[in-house]
């Protein structure tokens, strides 16, 4: 498999693991990229654009520069990004109820419920009582309507769980009320287009055929994350019909198929963004400083110093309600942990179920993203990803 792509001179670890990923650790399609200080360190790209490679389909046809994929959960970084940027122009007040600008989200004493808890997974609705079937989850009335109906499962703020589906409704549905515009259209005119991102939370027409076909890939199972506590509890969790961890994942039954035309074009703010390598790190690059070519006035920053410590600092720690293993949360981001390992206490970012990952670390300056077409079962701490962030690690402690 030839490993495409260039690396600075410090960085060639990296290379090396991403040339692993394919030969020990199962990846099929997949491309990684590493800015520093706002200038990309690390391009590279692999393997076939589609994840089955099936005979007349053109499987075989291989990954290139500007292929993109679904990236899952990494999906919600990038649309916590517009709360903040919003709260950042005086337009959002993080410590407001959701109600004040979303009048019917307070039935069920929802009228605690603050902006907040949106972000830091401690608002008490990761689950619906009557999920959503894949029509009505595409359509971002019926999920804005699904999660304003339903009662809390625990006191809102009182503690944390991940709210793995309901995450994009309630953010999408709160955008819409402040903007006037869904999260996807407020991300591609005031993020990806400034920035000149290969991001996209509702998929253009014009873009479908950049994007790899994906699926399941198997290959060992995860050091960390998931395998924090004992695996009969994990594994019970999600097999048990009941409980809290199956019910949130469980929102949209059964859930849309990934590679459908109509899942991609629809805008679920915490599943389905479509994204380059390329295009996840250079958006948690601006998060944090200047990016090289941003072409607009500050560089291209998006986060003033003080909206960056908002996202990083801690809100939310210990045992989630959903996930089982214990977890941390900024303001929308997961922090640095035994569940998401990053760079240094100072990393804040968020995976993709299956191995995407984005992350930013300030002390360090390392903006990453890491995307492929073979999803695995991890939901945190992917095998894949975490030999990239080591090989980072390395780099850095060699001197690049």
């Amino acid at each position: 498999m030839t490993v495409n792509g260039t690396v600075a001179e410090g960085f060639e670890p990296v290379r090396d693991a991403f040339a692993g990923n394919f030969a020990a650790l199962g990846d099929r399609g997949a491309a990684v990229a590493v800015y520093r200080d706002g200038r990309r360190v690390v391009d590279l790209w692999g393997g076939t654009k589609h994840v089955d490679g099936a005979a007349g389909t053109g499987g075989g046809e291989p990954w290139e520069r500007g292929t993109a994929q679904v990236v899952r959960s990494a999906t919600k970084g990038v649309a916590a990004a517009v709360l903040l940027l919003l709260h950042q122009r005086g337009e959002l007040n993080l410590d407001a109820p959701v109600g004040h600008h979303w009048p019917e989200f307070k039935a069920h004493g929802k009228e605690r419920v603050l902006v907040r808890h949106l972000l830091n997974h401690r608002a008490g609705l990761p689950v619906l009582d009557r999920p959503l079937t894949p029509g009505e989850a595409l359509d971002p009335a019926r999920g804005a309507e699904a999660v304003a109906a339903q009662a809390p499962v625990w006191e809102p703020g009182a503690d944390h769980g991940y709210h793995a589906l309901t995450y994009g409704w309630l953010v999408d549905g709160l955008v819409r009320r402040v903007t006037g515009r869904g999260t996807g259209e407020w991300i591609a005119s005031e993020i990806a287009g400034p920035l000149g991102l290969e991001l996209w939370l509702g998929l253009p027409e014009a873009e479908a055929d950049r994007v790899g076909r994906a699926g399941p890939v198997e290959g060992p199972e995860p050091s960390g994350g998931l395998r924090l506590r004992p695996r009969r509890a994990v594994t019970e969790a999600y097999e048990d019909p009941a409980s809290l961890t199956r019910r949130a994942f469980a929102a949209i039954t059964p859930f849309p198929d990934q590679n459908d035309p109509a899942y991609r074009a629809a805008a679920l703010p915490a599943a389905n963004g479509i994204a380059t390598a390329d295009g996840l790190a250079r958006f948690y690059a601006a998060l944090i400083g200047e990016v090289e070519g941003a072409g607009r006035a500050g560089g291209g920053r998006l986060f003033d110093p003080a909206t960056a410590a908002l996202a990083r600092a801690e809100e939310s720690a210990g045992p989630d309600r959903v996930l089982v293993v214990g977890t941390r949360f900024g303001l929308g981001y997961m922090l640095h942990g035994s569940a998401s390992p990053f760079l240094s206490p100072a990393s804040f970012g968020h995976p993709g179920r299956g191995g995407a990952l984005g992350f930013a670390d300030p002390e360090s300056g390392i903006a990453f993203g890491y995307v492929t077409n073979g999803f695995r079962k991890t939901v945190t701490a992917d095998p894949r990803a975490q030999a990239l962030v080591r090989a980072v690690r390395e780099s850095l402690a060699r001197g690049a």
